[in-house]
């Protein structure tokens, strides 16, 4: 079987050697982009323009991922202490040094609005619920602020291989009319415009690929900071609670 298949191995590339050097065609880079149509530049570009908002967007969405990820580790053992200790006015002032923290805008904006009626010696249900919502706009406006760019990653990679296809047509029908226009047929007919729709193809993959992939990933990423921030407002209910019952009690 290795026989076999080595026979028709070195067959296949005699005969593609034997076009090739009868077309005397060359496949490099420089002579695929010489050959290129009007209409395969215009998708040769798009997809040039998809590919650098990828990367730009991939690089500042992991810069600030990264960045609310290490100040919320810095933020939440501070807060705590301060919590813990009933000093909300220094709580708030940390959160506010935390900026690029999503922890700390969550937790911020719930102890401006709780500190706001904490000088009443009896903290009203409705007080509690405007904490409450307080705390649910923060979550929203954050999460909408860390998932910005991620929609543009997501049309890139949904439509970049479509744009790669229509190079690709465009190629074929290239090809089609030089076969038609060629007196004698061989691969020096077709070839240069078998090659744009090859290399539409492989650039239109080559762009969607990595964009679902980060996608992917920013999208876990925002989803589980969604939980650190629904678990922190959660708690700050439940600190508002006990605060309202001690000074219920007091």
């Amino acid at each position: 079987m290795t026989f076999v298949a080595g026979l028709l191995w070195t067959g296949f590339m005699g005969v593609f050697l034997m076009f090739a050097e009868q077309a005397k065609i060359s496949f490099g880079i420089y002579d695929i982009a010489k050959s290129l149509t009007i209409p395969g530049w215009v998708v040769i570009a798009t997809l040039l323009v998809q590919s650098v908002y990828m990367i730009a967007v991939g690089i500042e969405r992991w810069l600030t991922y990264n960045k609310a990820r290490q100040q919320s580790r810095q933020y939440a053992p501070k807060v705590a202490m301060a919590l813990k200790n009933s000093n909300i006015d220094e709580a708030i002032s940390i959160s506010d040094k935390h900026k690029d923290s999503h922890l700390a805008m969550v937790v911020s904006s719930g102890l401006k609005e709780f500190a706001a009626h904490q000088g009443n010696t009896d903290i009203s249900a409705d007080e509690m619920e405007a904490s409450k919502r307080a705390l649910d706009r923060a979550i929203a406006v954050k999460t909408a602020e860390l998932k910005r760019g991620l929609a543009g990653l997501a049309t890139v990679g949904s439509t970049a291989p479509f744009v790669g296809l229509f190079g690709t047509v465009v190629g074929i029908i290239g090809a089609f009319i030089a076969l038609a226009q060629a007196e004698n047929a061989g691969i020096g007919a077709v070839g240069a415009a078998i090659a744009e729709a090859l290399v539409a193809t492989a650039f239109g993959i080559a762009v969607a690929v990595p964009a679902v992939w980060l996608f992917n990933y920013f999208t876990n990423k925002v989803t589980s900071f969604g939980v650190e921030m629904e678990n922190s407002a959660s708690e700050l209910v439940d600190y508002f609670i006990k605060q309202r019952t001690k000074a219920l009690r007091g």
